[in-house]
């Protein structure tokens, strides 16, 4: 997340348009040059994972990243002005942080269309998993993720051809080629490559696919905001719990196309975009197209990019809870109105501030705390096609939009669940 970006969904909504040679990866069903043949002892009948090589010249190396925090998560109070927190005073630390991937593709002319980003030329490249991976898992072997220092990235698969498109090279001379992912449910039904999940995350993925998760969230808020501070510390949050642990499971297939990639820059994107969109290929070494997975988005307070994130809402739905640490799951939100928010024993709630919060994508909320939907429409008789009914939707809705491109770069969005497009 960079914390001087803003955009409204608005521009990443609407519809898709949609034997390897030289393919390599752990885990590509359409060929595996990399090392070996994958195998079925990637543990609890997941696929074993073989990491790809570096294509060099010509190809591109596809990795996955939820940038530093999803391996830090978000200290409070934060060390220096600016920097990415809960602005209510929580502090939000992941253990895990699951997703799986698929059908990454490339196809042609990603400037088809100025104004709509969703059409491409034809598909061109294509690389199989999916793959199972834990974006707060860390390790010194990953590389350096393109957000910066502290961030890491885990390679996930590799291409030097147009294994769909007769099997030539890549152009190396400037030509760029459009670049999607999908990130899709955990089914039974499916097996993924386990890219790095570990006895525990092992565990979580069997009630992701028990329970359809796309995305799932594992970790604990511990509240670290100023309880001499009434604007902070309201009478209406005494007796909260100061820890609580989370597992917010998203069921909200998804498919970014057509990323833009900050990569391009300093190249001039078109209006309304932040970069130049696609990938360009270089003869004299690999790049790297790392998808993103921004950890921010479920929290934000309005589907505007990059709003202020909470943790009072989820807080709020656990006071009943008869627990030393009570758990919060995003099945505590259905029902609850995201326009006029409730704790779980009725009681209206305020927004609270423990850090002043970022004003570029709106101004400040105050008052009774309502999550903005802007120009999503509301629920037509409880038909979630039509528009958000509760806060389940309205986090799900801001969820399903953190898929990027090389850190920042957003992608048109194609929603694969009942929602608002």
């Amino acid at each position: 997340m960079k914390a001087a970006r803003f955009v409204p969904l608005a521009m990443t909504l609407g519809s898709l348009a949609c034997s390897s040679d030289k393919t390599t990866l752990g885990g590509n069903h359409g060929g595996n040059t990399g090392a070996g043949t994958p195998h079925a002892d990637g543990g609890r009948g997941l696929l074993a994972f073989t990491p790809p090589g570096d294509p060099g010249g010509g190809g591109v190396l596809f990795s996955a990243s939820g940038e530093a925090l999803a391996l830090t998560g978000y200290t409070f109070p934060p060390a220096q002005d600016g920097d990415p927190a809960f602005v209510d005073g929580w502090e939000v630390r992941f253990q895990r942080l699951l997703v799986t991937i698929d059908a990454i593709r490339l196809s042609e002319n990603p400037d088809t269309s100025p104004g709509d980003q969703s059409k491409t030329g034809k598909l061109i490249a294509r690389v199989d998993g999916p793959w199972a991976v834990d974006l707060a898992h860390a390790d010194p072997a990953y590389l350096l993720g393109k957000g910066g220092p502290g961030e890491e990235a885990v390679p996930i698969a590799a291409l030097s051809s147009q294994n769909q498109n007769g099997g030539g090279g890549f152009a190396t001379d400037g030509t760029r080629y459009a670049f999607g992912f999908d990130v899709v449910t955990a089914s039974p039904d499916v097996t993924p490559y386990n890219v790095n999940l570990g006895p525990a995350a092992l565990d979580d993925y069997e009630t992701m696919r028990t329970d359809s998760c796309t995305v799932l969230y594992v970790g604990t808020a511990t509240f670290k905001g100023d309880k001499t501070d009434p604007g902070c510390y309201p009478d209406s949050r005494k007796g909260w719990p100061d820890v609580v642990d989370f597992r917010l499971c998203f069921k909200s297939p998804t498919s970014y196309d057509n990323c833009q990639n900050p990569d391009n820059d300093p190249a001039d994107p078109f209006p309304d975009e932040e970069h130049e969109r696609g990938i360009a290929f270089k003869d004299s070494s690999s790049v790297i197209a790392q998808v993103t997975i921004h950890t921010d988005h479920p929290f934000w307070d309005s589907v505007i990019h990059d709003s202020p994130a909470h943790f009072d809402q989820f807080a709020a739905r656990v006071l009943d809870q008869d627990a030393a640490t009570p758990l919060a799951t995003l099945e505590q939100t259905r029902g609850v109105d995201y326009t006029a928010y409730t704790d779980v024993l009725g009681n209206a709630l305020d927004y609270r501030y423990c850090v002043e919060p970022p004003t570029d994508a709106h101004q400040k909320f105050i008052g009774a705390m309502r999550f903005d939907p802007g120009s999503v429409p509301h629920a037509v008789g409880g038909n979630p096609a039509t528009g958000l009914r509760d806060y389940y939707d309205f986090s799900t809705y801001d969820q399903s939009t953190q898929g990027h491109l090389n850190a920042d770069g957003l992608c048109y969005v194609q929603r694969r669940y009942a929602s608002p497009r």
